[in-house]
């Protein structure tokens, strides 16, 4: 949202009321309070009508401020976000004109005088600073030339905002704002934080996040639900502006340094990722969307990947195990699925999981919407009536999830498809959400337009956690907003069959990574249309190397063998799903280890580049490639010859396919099959290996993966427990639990096995 036409000027409508200086600042309880006119002040008249505006710092965890803006207090304060709260958390000083407020190493300063200046500095150096027309309060006058952003949020009547800017400072770049599908660099974008479903080739996304980091040590998370604007080095081109509708603005900045510490905090302000079950790595099959599918469709599949010998985890149900027109009533189609209870066990006697297809509205030829009007379940519009439109299903209505009874109605009918053997759901939609409604909490529509998928997928979640478990609740969910990383599994969303259309859901996925979600999926082969083989295939390396992967689609199905004539091909898509499904499967201790720490510190499994090479500037703009965990690096084939270009840091690499030495510090140009991919094990990394038969869930160590410059001394963590790697000479000692595993130092074909009983072995390397 631009306010201004040029360097000097508002635009035309837009009266910009900044803070031009500081009259007083002051300690109020834990808070540091600076008030702002938006008018010079040089003698007692000025202080007259003229609008003021109220700072507020205050500091709700260590190396986290809070600094909220106020113009109006009588308006009735926003909804906003939950966010972990320590009132004690900062140390507070005002000495005459100057003062400052300290959280851990982040320190915020304020000085009573002619010049508006907020400065956050860390470790002895400016981070950013909030100054001179960075503030303001606007006052904006129906038909001005300000652009609101989405359509229906376009004011017939006089409207006030609330904006603020951040310095950039010279090759600062800023990442993060969700999923979104265009550049990973910000910088030069202005994007709107407002979900829609626009698929992945469009500037709009599913998941808005109004958090953003930058490679020079801090983050910054706007606390506002609702329609936010950030003007990314765009408007003002030297600072990041955010504005808000209202009369308060509340942001946070959060000092990392690292890009992975400044996640970790913000996780930790937000709410973590919580931990998914181990069988959810495995692979996903899906009926896919509007194919034809009964039971013997779902066996055909699931009979078919077990005669190829290609491992299966989950099978997901798509839309259509309801009836038509009837979406939701939580009711399996009895025409199609005359036993479900009986085909789920049979499922299930397979070794599968089974996932179902959900969204939170209501049609109207559902039994329940009749129910859900009658006890007032429904969202309203302002009149008191049902709201309901025939976009999607026909006469459909949204479930009011501020009402708890609504919640809990919602959540009973989906443990009575739990109770039948579904073991995790696909939320899909809570995108669609209209801004002139009534909620029944008198919630603001604008504000809930964003936050009603997070109150939906939350419900759902709670459901599957309440019926099976802690560490059992998996979700496949295409749309969310701040915090909602703490109900994984995401998905990109709906892709074509394309190469660029793939390279846009790398992206999607990386800018989700800097916004705080741990687990990420996408459609091998994209969602739209028919891949040709070259892009299923290639897509399929790429999909086994995300921490969670699923085959679905939208018209045709995504079972391998219908991509190639002959399967006895070694390049055939059977054979390339079976060569990266074991991949994956060798990989899985190493994985799930991953996961952990996503769970327990907020660190996505799969990683920008940027979060493990943070002082590398040659990482900064990547994004056709990532780290999976801490020390796998992969760069998709995004071509049908297989030419990839890629970067490696740098140290000597290892390729984890063939054992081959790489030196780094440079890009490579290469050319790879359809059964290989540029994979690297990370210089001095050791990482533990599996079976490329196990399940994931019965996944164990089977191997240490040493690197031959291994050096010191390091913790490996394992799925089954911790593995000690030392340096001593020329030898490797791994020391952990007695078992029946190995060492296997990359690139060498010598391998070591450990002694049950003592549980240590030694190598040379």
């Amino acid at each position: 949202m631009k306010f201004t036409d040029g360097f000097w000027h508002p635009r035309p409508g837009a009266l910009l009321h900044y803070a031009r200086e500081i009259d007083r600042v002051q300690q109020r309880g834990a808070n540091l309070v600076a008030v702002a006119p938006t008018k010079p002040v040089t003698k007692r008249g000025d202080v007259l009508n003229q609008p003021l505006l109220t700072v507020s710092v205050s500091a709700p965890m260590e190396d986290v401020l809070r600094v909220t803006v106020l113009h109006h207090a009588g308006r009735a304060t926003p909804l906003r976000f939950d966010v972990t709260d320590a009132a004690d958390a900062a140390a507070v000083t005002v000495e005459g004109d100057a003062a400052e407020i300290v959280s851990g190493r982040l320190r915020a300063t304020l000085s009573t005088g002619p010049a508006w200046d907020l400065t956050f500095t860390a470790d002895d150096r400016v981070l950013t600073r909030n100054g001179s027309k960075s503030l303001a309060w606007a006052d904006v006058a129906p038909g001005a030339s300000v652009d609101t952003g989405p359509i229906e949020l376009q004011r017939p009547e006089r409207t006030s905002y609330m904006f603020s800017q951040l310095d950039l400072g010279v090759g600062e770049t800023v990442y993060g704002l969700g999923e979104r599908f265009g550049p990973v660099v910000k910088n030069g974008q202005t994007i709107d934080i407002w979900n829609y479903d626009g698929g992945t080739s469009s500037e709009q996304a599913y998941k808005n996040v109004p958090f953003y980091l930058t490679n020079r040590g801090y983050g910054v998370f706007v606390n506002d639900p609702g329609h936010v604007s950030f003007e990314v080095g765009s408007e003002a081109v030297e600072r990041v502006q955010f504005s808000v509708k209202g009369e308060s603005l509340e942001y946070f900045l959060i000092y990392g340094p690292t890009p992975k510490e400044i996640l970790e905090k913000y996780t930790a302000l937000t709410g973590r990722p919580a931990a998914v079950p181990a069988w959810t790595y495995g692979l996903w099959l899906s009926t896919s969307f509007t194919t034809d599918y009964d039971e013997e469709t779902v066996n055909r599949f699931v009979d078919g990947m077990i005669d190829r010998d290609l491992p299966l985890s989950v099978f997901h149900f798509d839309c259509f195990w309801m009836r038509g027109f009837n979406w939701c009533d939580f009711e399996w189609d009895p025409q199609v699925f005359p036993d479900p209870e009986g085909m789920l066990q049979r499922l299930h006697d397979k070794g599968l999981k089974v996932c179902v297809w959900i969204n939170p509205y209501i049609a109207q030829e559902s039994p329940l919407f009749a129910e859900g009007m009658a006890a007032g379940y429904l969202v309203k519009r302002r009149d008191g009536s049902v709201w309901q439109w025939d976009r999607w299903q026909a006469g459909m209505g949204l479930v009011d999830f501020t009402n708890p009874a609504a919640a809990e109605w919602f959540k009973n009918h989906l443990r009575r498809v739990v109770r039948q053997g579904v073991d995790a759901f696909k939320t899909d939609f809570g995108e669609r959400i209209p801004v002139d409604v009534a909620y029944a909490d008198g919630s603001d529509g604008e504000r809930m337009h964003n936050m009603y998928t997070h109150l939906y997928n939350k419900a759902v979640h709670e459901v599957l956690v309440e019926e099976l478990g802690e560490g059992q609740a998996t979700l496949f969910a295409r749309s969310a907003t701040a915090g909602g990383q703490q109900y994984p599994v995401h998905w990109g969303g709906d892709s074509t069959s394309s190469f660029p259309s793939m390279a846009e859901t790398l992206r999607g996925g990386l800018s989700l990574a800097f916004s705080g979600f741990g687990y990420w999926s996408h459609d091998i082969g994209g969602f739209e249309g028919t891949p040709d083989p070259a892009v299923f295939k290639r897509w399929i390396a790429f999909g086994l190397l995300s921490s969670h992967s699923r085959l679905h689609a939208s018209e045709s199905y995504r079972v391998p063998w219908v991509f190639d004539t002959d399967e006895s091909d070694p390049q055939s898509a059977v054979n390339v799903l079976r060569r990266f499904t074991g991949l994956k499967a060798e990989l899985m201790p190493y994985l799930l280890a991953a996961g952990i720490e996503t769970h327990e510190r907020g660190i996505p499994t799969m990683r920008p580049m940027l979060l493990e090479f943070p002082e590398d500037p040659a990482v900064e703009h990547l994004e056709r490639q990532y780290m999976l965990g801490a020390d796998l690096l992969v760069a998709p084939v995004f071509s049908e010859g297989g030419d990839v270009s890629f970067y490696l840091p740098d140290g000597d690499w290892i390729r984890v396919l063939t054992g081959e030495r790489v030196s780094g510090g440079r890009w490579l140009r290469e050319v790879h099959e359809y059964t290989s991919v540029p994979l690297f094990l990370r210089p001095g990394a050791a990482i533990p290996l599996g079976s490329q038969s196990a399940r994931p869930e019965d996944a164990t160590t089977t191997a240490i993966l040493v690197h031959p410059d291994f050096e010191g001394s390091r913790v490996v963590r394992s799925i089954d427990g911790e593995f000690t790697v030392t340096r001593d000479g020329d030898q490797i000692v791994v020391s952990g639990a007695p078992g029946d595993w190995s060492v296997q130092i990359a690139g060498q074909d010598a391998a070591a096995s450990v002694d049950g009983v003592a549980g240590t072995t030694v190598i040379s390397a």
